[in-house]
């Protein structure tokens, strides 16, 4: 975001899908062939309106970005649908085709993955010259990103805590990633699973993945970016990666541009189910940064290591993890002392759902499970395989 937006003035979104063979569904590493055709040569971007297509590290991944920061959600759902039908017109005479879900169920990185080989190539030789990227981690992810502006100290301040606080229960509504290698993992979001220690050479760049309780951008620079950044230099001497995007916490400040960006998201089935999930995020934080149930203040004291206990539960069990941090409840307006993951945002969503136009897909979530759960029951059903369950998947 390049002009500074006051809160809630407007919204950045981003989708990254799979590109896949039409018929085995195993990974295809041709994006750059994707974004050649769109663009008439290879580039990392290109601007078609509403919204652009960009690479990612994965050279079978694509994504799908908002353009500018959309003032509203309620058009974007039509906008992604449209390039995501403009990809499969290329994509199908190659055999190829679009799967969401945020991880490939069967991808076996360390043999399949291949990076990004044009302009933007040196940063990502650079991660995987320290990390290794040959892991789920790196290799196999697929989120959706929610950018939330922010204007001045005040709001990033306010909008931070706000984020602090719901981040943890996310999973229990985008869960989409219950398997890999092959099999059910145990995890409903195995991504966040894989993705909390996919830097644990430098442990710092991803911390507890629920960021400290930092609200001025002083103390985030002190906090945050320069341990990272003296964490990482001894293997980075040329400052490579020394950005603000090397952080890789499940909310991230990004000053350069003045939003604070949610990364914690599965993507889903549908850009239906992503806009919607980003409604709920949107309405919910609101009613935070209003000082609806607590005062700014006091949103200011939840310890990390507390959230983050919570993140774990979402991430194995969804909408069936147990919530019983009362501090944490208090903060959401919830009195009792235990609920579970899908309880609470059964309490949140009925006081939002006039302000979620989509809210359809929020009901078949509250109803069904998250994306993960579903796909799980899927697999649970005689002569069903992962081949026929994530073809019903594909995205047309």
């Amino acid at each position: 975001m390049t002009k500074t937006l006051e809160l809630f003035e407007a919204f950045g979104v981003e989708l990254e899908y799979m590109i896949v063979d039409a018929e085995s569904l195993n990974v295809r590493p041709i994006s750059d062939e994707v974004l050649k055709a769109a663009a008439g040569e290879i580039v990392s971007e290109v601007d078609l309106g509403l919204i652009s297509w960009s690479n990612e590290l994965a050279l079978h991944v694509i994504e799908l970005k908002t353009t500018e920061p959309a003032r509203d959600l309620v058009e974007l759902p039509h906008a992604f649908q449209s390039q995501i039908q403009r990809i499969s017109s290329i994509l199908n005479p190659l055999g190829a085709c679009l799967l969401p879900t945020a991880m490939h169920p069967w991808m076996d990185p360390v043999r399949e993955l291949k990076l990004w080989p044009h302009d933007y190539n040196p940063v990502y030789e650079a991660y995987n010259r320290i990390f290794d990227c040959r892991g789920h981690g790196w290799a196999n992810l697929q989120s959706t990103h929610l950018n939330l502006p922010f204007s001045g100290d005040e709001q990033f301040g306010r909008l931070h805590a706000a984020i602090r606080i719901l981040l943890p229960l996310l999973p229990a509504l985008a869960a989409s990633s219950p398997m890999m290698d092959g099999k059910l993992t145990g995890f409903a979001d195995t991504r966040m699973h894989v993705y909390r220690d996919n830097s644990r050479r430098i442990p710092l760049i991803t911390g507890q993945v629920v960021p400290e309780a930092v609200f001025s951008r002083s103390a985030y620079d002190d906090q945050i970016f320069q341990p990272m950044y003296a964490a990482i230099a001894p293997l980075d001497p040329d400052g490579i990666l020394c950005h603000e995007w090397l952080n890789s916490r499940g909310a991230i400040a990004r000053f350069d541009r003045n939003a604070i960006e949610i990364r914690v998201l599965d993507v889903q089935e549908t850009p239906e189910a992503d806009i919607a999930i980003c409604e709920a995020i949107v309405a919910v934080l609101k009613l935070l940064v209003g000082e609806r149930w607590t005062s700014y203040a006091e949103q200011q004291h939840l310890p990390t290591q507390m959230l983050a206990t919570v993140l774990e539960a979402t991430t194995k069990e969804a909408e069936r993890a147990v919530v019983d941090q009362i501090q944490l409840l208090k903060q959401l307006g919830i009195e009792r002392t235990t609920v579970s993951a899908q309880e609470l945002w059964e309490e949140l969503l009925l006081q939002v759902s006039a302000e979620i136009p989509h809210f359809v897909y929020l009901e078949k979530i509250l109803n069904e499970g998250p994306l993960s759960r579903r796909i799980r029951d899927s697999l649970l059903v005689a002569d069903a395989t992962p081949a026929s369950v994530y073809r019903r998947l594909v995205l047309r």
